[in-house]
């Protein structure tokens, strides 16, 4: 019975707030009854079991748009110097006063208050400040930021993991915003601007979603037109495989490397079944190795040599014959092949070079 009011929750919030719905979709949902109701922090919902199961279909749409807006912030948080209880708590009461404004109905243990309608999180944060100066609210130390985390090495992994989350979050609010279908008043937790004039999103996702259509087998054909006498490509496709090359010389931009493979891993939730062979390359292939269907796209980058493209190339013709698309993360300035591959090749680049072939999708 649970199970099934949790789909018809999270498949409501889909429906009627796609931007909601879909950062939820990203969320693990925990039962802990240490809890009184619940808590969400990053990218994990914590909930009381009992709790849960007495809540509404329409309150379990609130809880888990409440955990989406938390696990939105929770890497601007990080980075503002505003983490702990007291910011933690000052970001619950107005994202939960925007979810009320958005339509969605509340649960009673939910953190509200009339006195912060309409607040940004740092009006609510200085007032809290105030009450605790007053004793009018009990200030509690937990393990959001209060307590410091020895283990460098997992602090470094969950800033990594909550910084790809941030981009997978930008690329749903940047999509929301190009078709008007923002909720209300979320310009209290981002700043987003509009789409720039070449949205270099939407041809890297165009060039996927092509490619992995076209990658439909022909045998065995559609039944739903045999009767015609049509024989097309089957609904049912194979695994769609595809490379990726990173250029690992010296002068190879960083910030424009997570942002590309942040979108990428993002993007991969269009595909069902996939296949990529990824090359970290800069005179020579430093790196190979295959990632399949659920496993992120993720690149230590080493080298800092020349750039030569030709090894990838030349690797792909002597290895694959089934390779339809090459992504070629790079600043377009080394050695390219003399021949233009039977594959498409797409540059992604932030620099103003050009390449003799292919397609440059520009950054």
């Amino acid at each position: 019975m649970l199970e099934k009011k949790l789909s018809q929750a999270k498949t409501k919030l889909l429906v009627n707030y796609p931007l909601f719905g879909t950062i939820a979709s990203k969320i693990e949902l925990v039962l802990d009854d240490d809890l009184q109701s619940f808590k969400s922090n990053g990218t994990t919902l914590r909930c009381n079991s009992d709790f849960l199961a007495s809540l509404s279909v329409e309150e379990m749409e609130f809880v888990f748009a409440n955990s989406a807006m938390h696990a939105s912030l929770s890497y601007d948080m990080r980075k503002n110097n505003r983490s702990g209880w007291l910011w933690q708590l000052s970001t619950d009461y107005a994202i939960n006063d925007m979810l009320v404004e958005n339509g969605l109905e509340r649960p009673l243990d939910a953190n509200y208050s009339k006195r912060f309608s309409g607040m940004y999180a740092e009006e609510i944060y200085a007032e809290l400040k105030e009450d605790i100066l007053r004793d009018e609210l009990e200030y509690e130390a937990d393990d959001i930021d209060d307590v410091q985390d020895n283990n460098q090495q997992n602090k470094q992994n969950d800033e990594l993991g909550e910084q790809l989350f941030d981009e997978f979050v930008k690329s749903v609010v940047m999509d929301e915003a190009k078709n008007d279908e923002l909720p209300l008043h979320l310009e209290r937790f981002f700043r987003y601007i509009e789409p720039s004039k070449i949205d270099w999103r939407g041809e890297l996702r165009d060039a996927l979603e092509r490619f992995h259509k076209d990658d439909y087998a022909l045998m065995p054909p559609n039944k739903k037109y045999l009767h015609l006498g049509l024989y097309l490509p089957s609904s049912i496709s194979n695994t769609f495989k595809f490379a990726v090359a990173i250029d690992s010389s010296g002068s190879i931009d960083e910030k424009f490397l997570n942002l590309f493979l942040s979108e990428l891993n993002y993007l991969l939730n269009i595909i069902g079944s996939y296949q990529i062979d990824l090359f970290v390359c800069d005179d020579v292939i430093r790196k190979h190795t295959t990632i399949y269907s659920g496993e992120d796209v993720s690149c230590e980058v080493f080298g800092g040599g020349a750039t030569d493209f030709r090894p990838v190339f030349e690797y792909i013709e002597s290895n694959f014959d089934d390779i339809k698309l090459l992504l070629y993360f790079t600043d377009l300035d080394g050695v390219f092949p003399k021949e233009m591959p039977s594959y498409s090749v797409k540059w992604i680049s932030g620099s103003d070079l050009d390449a003799p072939f292919g397609e440059v999708i520009r950054l």
